[in-house]
C-alpha cells in the first residue's frame, strides 16, 4: 500500500494528526524495529499497530488474552471496512483451517489469537505460510511472572520469533513498572528495541477515597449524580449481583457483567451499556479491557484491588473523551482485612507446595521415577478431603505446578459448583413434601446457604455430603434431580479435573527447581498488597501523584482535583464555613453526620473536620443516638 500513515489514519479513524508518541512508535516498527510501548489507558495502543500494518502489504498478527477484547477489536476494524478476524473459542478444525487459509490468501490485514492457539502445530504451520508484516502482543505485562496479571501461556509469545525471524514485535501495556518492562524485553529477546513510555498521568481523572461504613449509600449518592455511565468493580460474582440489584432498587438503570454468565447474555449486558440503555455496569475485574467507550465518568472500586496495576488500569477506563472523571475507591475497616485474608492468606509456603505434590502423587498412585505424560482424573474436593488440605491453598499449588510445567492443568475444569433456587417458597415446600427423599437435602442448603432464591451461589457438594451423612455423587444426582423438575438452576456436574504429568515424579527435588520463584513471588503478592493499601490509607500526598510516583514517574505536581488536594485547598477558609452553618442547622433540630452533609452538599471529609473542632470548643454535643445538638 502507498498511503502514509497520516493518511492512513485520516482515512479509517477519521483524526489528522497522531497524539502523544504514537507517530514515533510507527515509525519504529516502519523501520523495521520492535518496540516496547508502554502507554496510558485511553492512550491510544491499537493506533500504534493498527496504522502501521495498513500502510504495508501483508498481515499483523496480534496476541491478545481475552475473548471479549479480541471480538471488540475484530468488530471495530470490520466496521472501518477492513478485514479482520479472531481465533476465538473451541472452532470446528475444518472452520479454524478455513480461516487461517483466509489469512494466507484472503487479503486479511489483522489476525487476533490468545496465546494458547501457539500451542496448536496448525496455527504455528499456517502462521509461518502468511506474510506477516508485525507481530504484537497487547497486554504485554501478562508475559512477565513480575506483572500483576501473569498468564503462563504468554510464555508462548516467543514462538513466534522463531517463525517469522525478521518481522518486528510490538509490546504494548498500559500498566508495566520497570522490573516488568525489563522482563518483557528479556521474555521476547527484544532486538534493540524503542522503549517508549508516555506519562501515566491522566489530568481529567479526580482520584478519590471515601472511607464509609455505609458503602451503599455512597455508591447510590455517586451513581444518582452521574450524568454520563459508569462502572463499579467488585472481587466476586454474588456481589457483582447483589449490587446491581440495589442500584436498579434505587432506580438506577444497572446490570451485572462476569464470567458465570453466557457469551450470549454477556453480549447483550455490553450492547445495552454501550448504547446508554442501562447507566451502570457491575462487574469483576476482567471487564472493560479493549472496549472502547468513552463517555465513562465514573469509575467505582466498591472493595480494594489486589495492586495499584489493575486498579489505575480499571481506573483509567474513566474519561476517555477528556471530560472530567472520577475514580473512587469506597472502602472501610473490613474491606482491608478482608484484602490481606483474599490476597495473602491463600499464598502457598513452598513447604506446603512440597507437601500436595507428595500427597497427590500417593493419591494417584504414581511411583517414584514415573508419570511423565500420563493423564489422571481427580476428585478435586475429595482429594483435599482425604488429607485435610485447604482447598483454596491446595487450588493455588496446582496453578504454581501449572506454570512450572510440573504438570498441565485441565482449563475445562469446572471447580465450582452453583445454585439458585428458582421455585417460590410455597411451591418448594409442596415440592418437598411429595418428594421426601429429597427433603433433607434441599433443608440442608436453605440452613447452609443465604440468598440463594435471589443469587446464583457457589455451594460445597463434599460439604452437604458430610452434613447428609452421604457421598458427594449422591448429593450431586439429588441437584441433577432438582434442576431437571426446574426447581433450580444448578451449575457444574462433578468436581473432578484432569493432570497431565509433564515430568517423573521427584518428590522435593521437583519443587526446589522453582522454590526461589515462589519465595519470590509471594514477596511480590504481599509488597503489592502493601502498596495498595499504603494509597488507601495515604491522605496526606496528591492520590496522583501517589499512583505516578509507583509506575516510576516522579516529581509530578499535585493534581488539585483529588480528595487530598481538595481538602487542602478547602481546608480554610472552607471549614470556618462549614461550622457557620452546621450550628444554623442544629439550632432547629439534632442532626446526625449523613444528613448535615446531605444539607451542606460538602464533601463528609470537611463536614467530619468542622464537627470536630466544634465538639472541641464545646458548642455541639453527641447524643446516644449519635445526633449532633447545639450544647
Amino acid at each position: 500500500m502507498n498511503n502514509t500513515p497520516n493518511e492512513i489514519l485520516e482515512k479509517y479513524w477519521g483524526f489528522t494528526s497522531f497524539k502523544d508518541s504514537q507517530e514515533q512508535i510507527i515509525n519504529a516498527a516502519l523501520e523495521g524495529r520492535d518496540v516496547l510501548a508502554l502507554l496510558p489507558t485511553g492512550g491510544g495502543k491499537s493506533i500504534c499497530f493498527q496504522v502501521p500494518s495498513m500502510v504495508q502489504d501483508g498481515i499483523c498478527i496480534v496476541v491478545s488474552p481475552l475473548i471479549a477484547l479480541i471480538q471488540n477489536q475484530v468488530s471495530n476494524l470490520k466496521k472501518l471496512g477492513i478485514k479482520a478476524v479472531g481465533l476465538t473459542g473451541s472452532m470446528p478444525f475444518e472452520e479454524l483451517s478455513n480461516e487461517l487459509d483466509n489469512c494466507i490468501y484472503g487479503g486479511y490485514k489483522f489476525l487476533y489469537i490468545s496465546p494458547e492457539r501457539l500451542d496448536q502445530e496448525l496455527v504455528q504451520d499456517r502462521i509461518k505460510q502468511m506474510n506477516v508484516n508485525l507481530l504484537v502482543i497487547d497486554e504485554a505485562h501478562c508475559i512477565s511472572q513480575w506483572g500483576h496479571d501473569f498468564r503462563p501461556a504468554y510464555l508462548k509469545c516467543s514462538v513466534l520469533r522463531e517463525l517469522h525471524p525478521t518481522v518486528p514485535f510490538m509490546a504494548l501495556t498500559a500498566t508495566a513498572t520497570a522490573k516488568v518492562a525489563e522482563d518483557i524485553v528479556t521474555t521476547l529477546d527484544l532486538i534493540a528495541p524503542l522503549i517508549q513510555k508516555d506519562s501515566f498521568s491522566r489530568k481529567n481523572i479526580a482520584f478519590k477515597v471515601r472511607k464509609e461504613e455505609d458503602k451503599q449509600y455512597w455508591l447510590k449518592t455517586y451513581c444518582n449524580k452521574l450524568e454520563t455511565s459508569g462502572i463499579v468493580y467488585v472481587r466476586t460474582r454474588r456481589l457483582a449481583e447483589e449490587v446491581a440489584a440495589h442500584l436498579n432498587s434505587c432506580n438506577i438503570t444497572a446490570t451485572f457483567y462476569h464470567g458465570g454468565i453466557t457469551e450470549r447474555e454477556k453480549k447483550k449486558k455490553l450492547e445495552q451499556w454501550l448504547e446508554n440503555r442501562t447507566k451502570i455496569m457491575v462487574a469483576t475485574n476482567a471487564f472493560g479491557m479493549g472496549i472502547d467507550k468513552p463517555d465513562v465518568a465514573l469509575v467505582v472500586h466498591y472493595q480494594i484491588p489486589d495492586c495499584l496495576e489493575n486498579y489505575y488500569q480499571e481506573a483509567g477506563r474513566a474519561g476517555r473523551d477528556g471530560a472530567p472523571a472520577a475514580a473512587i475507591l469506597i472502602t472501610n475497616k473490613t474491606d482491608q482485612a478482608q484484602v490481606k485474608k483474599q490476597f495473602l492468606d491463600i499464598l502457598p509456603e513452598v513447604q506446603y507446595v512440597k507437601l500436595v505434590y507428595n500427597k497427590l502423587n500417593n493419591y494417584l498412585q504414581i511411583a517414584y521415577g514415573e508419570g511423565s505424560g500420563n493423564t489422571y482424573r481427580l476428585n478435586f474436593n475429595q482429594f483435599c478431603a482425604t488429607y485435610s488440605l485447604n482447598s483454596l491453598l491446595t487450588y493455588n499449588v496446582l496453578r504454581i505446578l501449572d506454570r512450572n510445567s510440573v504438570l498441565a492443568l485441565s482449563t475445562a475444569f469446572a471447580r465450582k459448583v452453583t445454585v439458585h433456587f428458582k421455585a417460590e417458597k410455597d411451591t418448594l415446600f409442596d415440592y418437598i413434601e411429595r418428594h421426601p427423599s429429597l427433603s433433607d437435602l434441599v433443608k440442608i442448603i436453605l440452613r447452609t446457604y443465604g440468598g440463594i432464591f435471589e443469587f446464583e451461589t457457589l455451594i460445597n457438594t463434599l460439604l452437604l455430603a458430610k452434613k447428609l451423612n452421604t457421598d458427594e455423587n449422591t448429593v450431586i444426582k439429588g441437584l441433577e434431580k432438582l434442576a431437571s423438575e426446574d426447581i433450580i438452576d444448578f451449575k457444574g456436574s462433578h468436581s473432578d479435573l484432569e493432570l497431565t504429568f509433564l515430568v517423573p515424579r521427584e518428590d522435593d527435588s521437583t519443587i526446589n527447581l522453582f522454590a526461589k520463584t515462589v519465595k519470590d513471588q509471594n514477596k511480590l503478592k504481599q509488597e503489592q498488597v502493601a502498596k495498595m493499601l499504603a494509597y488507601t490509607n495515604n491522605d496526606s500526598i496528591c492520590r496522583s501523584q501517589q499512583l505516578l510516583t509507583y509506575f516510576g514517574e516522579l516529581g509530578s505536581p499535585p493534581c488539585g482535583i483529588c480528595d487530598v488536594c481538595t481538602v487542602v485547598q478547602n481546608l480554610d477558609p472552607s471549614t470556618t464555613t462549614i461550622k457557620q452553618q452546621i450550628l444554623v442547622l442544629l439550632t432547629t433540630n439534632p442532626h446526625n453526620s449523613r444528613r448535615l452533609q446531605q444539607a451542606l452538599g460538602s464533601e463528609s471529609t470537611n463536614v467530619l473536620i468542622a464537627l470536630q473542632e466544634l465538639l472541641e470548643e464545646r458548642k455541639i454535643k453527641l447524643d446516644n443516638k449519635n445526633q449532633y445538638y447545639i450544647s
